[in-house]
């Protein structure tokens, strides 16, 4: 004898539970195919057309491209944004240090993580006026305690030498808290009776950072690196307020900026649209080598 099935009946409030599911995952969902996937197919569509933003795109191949490729500033802005990367690894090692400073138990600890993450909260543009002020080459703060030491000190954002050294002592203030933050949660996670046993072993506080304190903040730091690369490759606002020319000699220009010009100022944005689809093919090979390295060099404790 075969027990034969019966459809299961679904409650009222089963089928309701149901809906409000789905309504909270169409939220999202719609919101991602109308404001992220949308705009990133329709701008591969326009860097193959010549489009001014406001009349019909006229399609002209891989025209944009190649007159990327013959661009001067189009290098000059990728050459100025990835050297500016340069303030990332001297950020996270002062974020370390701070960190590391900050784990011991001393007074003032709290004062003093409020202090650092107050510009990371801060408004970026409000930061940025604030730098421009501090780096004005005539009354600036920089130049005025430098004179007391007997250093007459340069027009900082108006000299090719001295633009990008500025912004980025601007940017590595900006984002020190955030950094020195992370940096201290997971060392505060660090089991205590790690350093012990390395103790009783015989190791020195330079072996203990380096073969328990480094590997187990190297999640931190390569979510970090990651991160702050992501981010450096789309500088924009410090450049557009604090050298909003570009720098003498293009020496400041982002290529986010450099897009920004071309798209809203130019009327280009069928060429920024091209930019802007090598900017993202670039940062996206840069996270793929370095999530390949992290997996391939995953940590242990010595």
């Amino acid at each position: 004898m075969t027990a034969t099935s019966t459809p299961v009946r679904r409650s009222r409030l089963h089928r309701r539970e149901h809906l409000a599911a789905l309504g909270f995952v169409a939220i999202p969902l719609i919101g991602f195919l109308l404001f992220t996937l949308y705009p990133l197919l329709f701008s591969v569509y326009a860097s193959f057309t010549s489009w001014n933003g406001l009349g019909d795109p006229t399609f002209n191949g891989i025209a944009n491209y190649i007159q990327m490729w013959n661009d001067p500033y189009f290098a000059k802005a990728m050459w100025n944004t990835f050297f500016m990367m340069i303030g990332i690894p001297i950020g996270l090692i002062i974020s370390l240090v701070l960190a590391l400073a900050l784990n011991r138990k001393m007074r003032g600890t709290t004062f003093f993580r409020t202090v650092y993450y107050v510009p990371v909260i801060s408004s970026i543009a409000a930061v940025a006026i604030l730098w421009q002020w501090a780096f004005n080459g005539d009354f600036g703060l920089i130049n005025q305690t430098l004179a007391l030491v007997g250093i007459d000190g340069p027009n900082w954002l108006m000299d090719t030498a001295t633009v990008k050294p500025a912004l980025i002592i601007m940017a590595i203030w900006k984002g020190l808290g955030y950094s020195m933050l992370l940096y201290l949660a997971a060392l505060q996670s660090v089991p205590r009776h790690l350093y012990e046993a390395a103790a009783l072993d015989g190791a020195n506080a330079w072996n203990q950072f380096r073969h328990i304190t480094l590997p187990m903040v190297r999640p931190v730091t390569f979510f970090l690196v990651v991160t702050s690369i992501i981010g450096g490759s789309q500088i924009f606002i410090e450049i557009n307020i604090m050298t909003p020319t570009g720098g003498p000699e293009f020496s400041s220009a982002s290529i986010v900026w450099y897009i920004w010009q071309k798209a809203f100022s130019q009327l280009q944005m069928g060429y920024a649209s091209s930019m802007s689809i090598v900017l993202g093919l670039i940062i996206f090979v840069i996270t793929v080598i370095q999530f390949r390295l992290n997996r391939r060099n995953s940590f242990s404790i010595d």
